[in-house]
């Protein structure tokens, strides 16, 4: 997302005037309503902001979660603040450590930051990092975090979107990135707790918290991001390609992927790559030189005044023909003519491969996943381009996020005035004011199926080193 630049360069406390004005999402556009203020952000912070989540979280101790006591974890964690206390002009406050949950919410409510980072946990708390000689403050663990943005997708949006101007046509490669990712994440690498949240304007960001993967070092992070990494021939870089035989990660993603590319990318109501003359032309001329007869007689075929084949179909034809140009080709026995060498054989078997992947792998923000220090944009914060809320997504129902549906700071203002001028009488007692407004399906759905869970391991895992420790020492 565009608000990750700020790394370990940035000062303690630096000062920046916002230079250009960047697009707003769509929808945005067409309300003058004011979607982000200091008196809203105020309100957020003072009654809605889920501190508990926040603390319970990245304290990793179910055994202790009481909001005033120091853990140990949380207390070393280095949390960065973006204040703007005149319009333009940002001061960054990096390296901010708190004891506990309520020296933290005391702060935000405070500082009123307009945007919460959240770095690395260090051998000493980070506040005190100028009286602690470099050497020795170095970070202990980290969540192994991804960073999948649209503006990466420019030159495969056909939608009309650019830069910071999302529509509910181009996000759907996000939806793409968080199924391949997260099933790779899990099935290939046996990570358990993935939680994945909204940027609140363009991207989503993953934070996988279980124990081996925050302890990995920089050499191990490195070695995750790049393992999805994927090389891909380009205008200056022809001869780059997937390898063969297909990686099985790389097969199980085409699966993933084919679907949603043919519903998403190829119609006219999607990216249009099957949908006009002129793209359906430029695409096959993508079609690797051994195969230009294909192209050739798809071209003439399709432009013909009888067809009509919808983008899918015509999709399934490409596939079908280079199949069979690849057997009948492979198979001549003709004596005049040179058979198809295997290299170029592979390059079209791979080639309808290579164009899904083209429009639809994630293209990660690789330097986010590779450092411990790297700070990224903290869970339940608001954008202050959107006034959107960074809220937790659904994995399982990702397919039905809508980001243009995520609740702006004006929209939870007003949940709460109603709720609040409801009748008492047939109405839940919440123990949150966020339960109230439509933040608590999110919400509450992090918390039961993300902390449960991950409580629940933690607390077996407490309960078998006490038990070991027992039995060294002959009382078990």
């Amino acid at each position: 997302d565009d608000d990750n630049d700020n790394e370990e360069e940035f000062e303690m406390e630096t000062t920046t005037t916002e230079k250009t004005k960047k697009e707003e999402i769509k929808p945005s556009e067409k309300s003058k309503e004011v979607l982000f203020s200091p008196e809203l952000l105020s309100m957020y912070y003072s009654r809605l902001f889920p501190y508990h989540l926040l603390h319970s979280w990245l304290s990793y101790n179910p055994s202790n979660l009481n909001k005033s006591i120091t853990n140990p974890l949380f207390s070393h964690r280095e949390f960065s603040f973006t204040i703007e206390r005149v319009p333009g002009e940002e001061i960054y406050l990096r390296y901010q450590s708190f004891p506990s949950e309520i020296e933290l919410s005391n702060a935000i409510r405070k500082r009123r930051p307009v945007k919460i980072d959240i770095g690395a946990t260090f051998s000493h708390p980070p506040k005190d990092s100028k009286t602690i000689a470099s050497s020795s403050f170095t970070p202990s663990q980290r969540e192994l975090v991804f960073d999948v943005d649209l503006t990466d997708y420019d030159p495969v949006r056909g939608c009309g979107c650019q830069g910071a101007t999302i529509c509910r046509t181009c996000w759907t490669y996000m939806t793409m990135a968080v199924k391949v990712m997260d099933v790779g994440l899990k099935e290939d690498f046996g990570f358990k707790h993935v939680a994945w949240f909204y940027s609140g304007r363009r991207g989503v960001h993953a934070w996988v918290c279980d124990g081996m993967a925050r302890g990995l070092t920089d050499e191990g992070r490195s070695a995750v991001a790049t393992y999805f990494e994927i090389p891909m021939a380009s205008d200056k870089n022809k001869s780059a390609g997937l390898a063969h035989p297909l990686h099985p990660m790389l097969r199980r993603s085409y699966g993933i992927l084919e679907p949603m590319f043919i519903q998403h990318v190829l119609p006219a109501a999607g990216h249009g790559v099957l949908a006009t003359e002129e793209q359906w032309t430029k695409l096959l001329s993508t079609l690797p030189p051994a195969a230009s007869s294909v192209a050739d007689w798809l071209l003439k075929k399709w432009n013909g005044d009888d067809c009509d084949s919808t983008p899918e179909e015509k999709w399934i034809e490409l596939k079908r023909r280079l199949l069979q140009f690849r057997q009948n080709e492979s198979e001549s026995k003709h004596r005049n003519k040179k058979k198809l060498s295997p290299s170029d054989s592979i390059r079209i078997e791979q080639w309808p491969i290579e164009t899904v992947f083209k429009y639809s792998y994630p293209r990660l923000d690789i330097n986010v996943s590779k450092m411990r220090n790297h700070l990224l944009k903290s869970p339940f914060c608001v954008h202050p381009k959107t006034g959107r809320v960074c809220i937790p997504i659904n994995v399982s129902q990702v397919e039905q996020f809508d980001p243009f549906d995520v609740p702006t700071l004006p929209m939870l203002m007003k949940e709460l005035d109603e709720y609040d001028g409801e009748e008492e009488e047939g109405r839940k007692k919440v123990q949150h004011a966020w339960q109230k407004t439509s933040l608590r399906e999110s919400f509450e759905h992090f918390e039961k199926a993300f902390l449960g869970p991950m409580w629940k391991e933690l607390r077996k895992e407490k309960r078998e080193e006490a038990e070991e420790r027992a039995a060294y020492a002959g009382d078990f």
